[in-house]
């Protein structure tokens, strides 16, 4: 491997395994006949066949996607035969190296070993042919440790090993480690969202579905046809809330179940609960995440309107902003001291407005920090709920 596409090589790795920890959809806006030196060309190349085989690393190491990273990690490397393994099975083998399964058996056993002591390790001569591998080169075996755990190898097959490859090798092992940490971590996320939903409905549960069946009950001798519509909402309002498919939801979705359950709330308020709906018809459509809108809506009726002396207005609004629907929630009910308001989103406090920190941490974990909610309010002034997502999110399905 000539020496300028080495130094280029191990400097793009080191760049990337950075840039995968920050961004998992990096894409280079420079097209390869921008770049006018080799070492910019063979920075290029190598970027871009690493974003190759990140698509096929999404799922983890998996049979199907590590045979075909390998096939651009190899032509990365520009080695052999290239092998990636897991702690139980060799997933690749990917070059011109005859492959067996007496072979495979024993370069597993070797990998072992590389996973037991985390350290890389190069065989040759007598070590090399104890794994069946008289073919007159070298392997490189390195670790794939993955959050301090040890998740498998990576192997490269060439006639000689020089220090080159082997510092690229280990480079990328490094940034192999890393997409599949970034999965780990996606999944967390997914199962943290998961565990909030969960808990948002659990939080329904039982305040609401009491006070309901309680006016449901009231109607029972004085209106029955009155008390049979309620019912009905109930159910169609319980339905939506506790189903068990999809984390994303569309605007119109969410504002029919949040109509119902203003309808039961009335059915308990009466007069002194009145609510105002300003929807601009072009967001209707807009996704936006299940359950995120409702317990704000419920925030306002709990904590905003019930120790309220008089009437409570509630408005909700949508708009569209440019790229972004932009969704309110105001009430003039009593309101929050701004520094203990402050202090339960940060998690530093329980209480009763768990939802808007819900709400607040999901928003957050989507679409990053500058799109958690804005809340504007004070002891006595009522508040206002700001909720801004994107138009367009085409990876998220209702």
């Amino acid at each position: 491997m000539p020496a300028a596409v080495d130094v280029a090589l191990v400097c793009a790795i080191a760049v990337l395994t950075l840039a995968a920890v920050g961004a998992l959809g990096y894409r280079l806006s420079r097209s390869q006949r921008d770049l006018g030196s080799d070492a910019e060309r063979a920075a290029y190349a190598t970027l871009h066949t690493a974003s190759l085989a990140a698509r096929h690393l999404r799922s983890g190491l998996t049979p199907a996607g590590a045979s075909r990273a390998s096939r651009h990690l190899r032509g990365l490397l520009r080695c052999e035969t290239l092998l990636l393994t897991d702690t139980a099975a060799v997933l690749a083998w990917e070059g011109s190296l005859p492959d067996t399964p007496a072979r495979r058996e024993r370069v597993l056993l070797a990998a072992r070993g590389v996973q037991d002591s985390g350290r890389t390790r190069v065989f040759r001569g007598p070590a090399l042919r104890a794994l069946g591998l008289d073919d007159g080169g070298e392997l490189l075996i390195c670790p794939l440790r993955v959050n301090g755990q040890a998740a498998g190898t990576l192997g490269v097959f060439a006639p000689a090993l020089n220090a080159g490859l082997i510092r690229a090798t280990n480079d990328v092992a490094d940034w192999v480690a890393a997409q599949l940490e970034l999965i780990e971590l996606d999944t967390s996320r997914a199962l943290l969202m998961e565990a909030e939903v969960r808990a948002l409905r659990a939080q329904i549960s039982p305040h609401f579905i009491y006070n309901s069946l309680n006016a449901i009950a009231s109607y029972i001798n004085t209106d029955p046809a009155r008390a049979r519509e309620l019912v009905v909402e109930f159910a169609d309002f319980t339905r939506y809330s506790f189903r068990r498919h999809g984390d994303f939801t569309t605007l119109a979705e969410e504002l029919t179940s949040i109509d119902r359950y203003l309808l039961l709330e009335r059915a308990r308020f009466g007069e002194r609960l009145k609510v105002s709906l300003q929807i601009s018809p072009e967001v209707l459509g807009a996704v936006i995440p299940f359950l995120s809108l409702q317990p704000l809506v419920e925030n306002s009726v709990r904590h905003g309107l019930e120790a309220l002396d008089g009437v409570g207005h509630i408005t909700i609004s949508a708009r569209d902003a440019g790229a972004m629907a932009e969704i309110t929630v105001e009430d003039n009910g009593v309101g929050m001291d701004p520094d203990a308001l402050r202090t339960l989103l940060a998690g530093h406090a329980e209480g009763d407005h768990v939802g808007l920190r819900n709400v607040d941490v999901r928003l957050r974990q989507l679409y990053g920090d500058a799109h958690g909610l804005v809340i504007d309010t004070a002891e006595g002034a009522g508040m206002l709920i700001t909720m801004r997502v994107p138009k367009s999110q085409p990876g998220h399905r209702t």
